[in-house]
């Protein structure tokens, strides 16, 4: 089965109807052999300063940059359930690839990016597949 990630929810909307994933779970449509799921704003984003110790809770001009040598990530609160949604459709069993969409405006650095980060991130193995919709 193939896990489709859309940047939003309408996108996904529009790919489940030509794919005909037409069954509407919390966080994705499922049918015809597809998990069509989507990313609202940003899931992860980087860690406070603070985050990496008491030295940046108050920093200064002499203390900059900030430049750890592992960063770190957290999970936006307010997009936590669709990280879940997420993290539990990349981890199913069913799922033997992951089709990530993008637009014309991503970048090749920044899609590599989400591809490698993604599959760091969520620890998932899948094959995983770029396309390209230049209109939906």
């Amino acid at each position: 089965m193939q896990l489709v990630i859309a940047e939003k929810p309408s996108v996904a909307k529009s790919i489940a109807d030509v794919l005909g994933a037409l069954d509407r779970q919390d966080g994705y449509f499922e049918g015809g052999g597809y998990l069509v799921s989507w990313c609202v704003g940003h899931l992860i984003e980087l860690a406070e300063p603070e985050s990496y110790g008491d030295q940046w809770k108050k920093w200064t001009f002499e203390s900059l940059p900030v430049n750890p040598e592992h960063w770190q990530y957290e999970i936006k609160e307010d997009t936590k359930e669709q990280y879940d949604v997420l993290y539990g459709l990349l981890h199913d069993s069913r799922v033997d690839e992951v089709v990530c969409e993008f637009d014309k405006n991503f970048r090749v650095i920044d899609k590599n990016f989400c591809v490698d980060f993604v599959l760091t991130w969520y620890n998932c193995c899948s094959v995983f597949i770029l396309i390209f919709f230049n209109k939906l």
